[in-house]
């Protein structure tokens, strides 16, 4: 059997000032602190006190120090990669969110929405986003450990769970997956018919009341 429980990091820092997360490189508040530890505690009642664990987060700070809450009570290593971070806005990154809003274009109702273009200079399009989110699964899942922590991003989480149900990268241009900041995602599979499924999206009643929604 597999279990992989995904985390969305908490609250941070370009949440409060209202600036573009992407790959701008900004750390968790001290409220996002405290949340992290609540995820923390949780994620350490899923999983059995002697079970194996493998943690793995984004590189960027704010999934990072997400991350370390788990790794105190796991008594786990972090691996990072950059395959996991949230999805690049290019110039828009660590600027104003109004300053993103008044020049992104939009992806089309129909047609193509994984190559489409969002009008901000060095931004990913969705395909290579996905692309490495894919990339990271694929080496997460080759590993036999049952019990498997990924600490990423809110838009991150829809690719995340498009790769883990086996969705083709070019059918996954409609897919969204709501995400809540240090809310927690339960996949399994079963070790008879390999049958992937999800347990639990988007968990947030460790959080309290205290629950921020994610920006990216």
């Amino acid at each position: 059997m597999k279990h992989l429980y995904v985390v969305t990091h908490t609250q941070s820092t370009h949440h409060t000032e209202g600036l573009v997360g992407g790959w701008y490189d900004s750390g968790l508040t001290e409220f996002g602190l405290s949340q992290a530890a609540s995820v923390g505690r949780r994620v350490r009642e899923l999983i059995p006190e002697e079970a194996p664990a493998e943690l793995y987060a984004s590189d960027l700070r704010r999934a990072y120090q997400t991350a370390e809450a788990i790794a105190r009570l796991l008594r786990a290593p972090i691996q990072t990669t950059a395959d996991l971070r949230e999805i690049s806005y290019g110039d828009a990154e660590g600027k104003a969110q109004a300053w993103l809003d008044a020049r992104f274009v939009h992806a089309p109702e129909t047609g193509d929405r994984m190559d489409h273009r969002n009008g901000i200079p060095g931004a990913e399009r969705k395909r290579e986003f996905g692309q490495r989110i894919y990339r990271a699964m694929d080496r997460i899942l080759a590993s036999p450990c049952p019990h498997q922590i990924i600490v990423t991003h809110g838009f991150a989480l829809t690719f995340v769970v498009a790769a883990w149900i086996k969705l083709p990268l070019d059918s996954a241009g409609h897919i969204g997956v709501a995400s809540t900041s240090g809310g927690i995602t339960h996949l399994f599979e079963d070790d008879v018919f390999h049958n992937r499924g999800i347990v639990s999206l988007d968990e947030t009643s460790h959080l309290g009341r205290a629950e921020t929604r994610l920006a990216p």
